[in-house]
């Protein structure tokens, strides 16, 4: 399943909101440097679909806000 996911860093928290069926906003704390907002990003979008962090896989947007994941169920 691919989502399209639209990033938010250096936000006081965390916080994932569903926009709809395949379309996420996700805040996260880190900073966009060498890779730290994407990690974060792949840990929290494992969590809120209760799957391991290796499942959840960045195919678009490396160095942009609007990102797309695959998640393998």
């Amino acid at each position: 399943m691919l989502i399209k996911v639209k990033t938010f860093p250096c936000s006081r928290e965390l916080e994932i909101i569903k926009q709809s069926e395949n379309s996420f906003e996700v805040k996260i704390k880190e900073k966009p440097v060498m890779g730290q907002a994407n990690r974060a990003i792949v840990a929290a979008l494992a969590g809120y679909f209760k799957i391991p962090e290796n499942k959840v896989r960045l195919v678009k947007g490396f160095r942009e806000r609007n990102k797309i994941f695959e998640i393998l169920i």
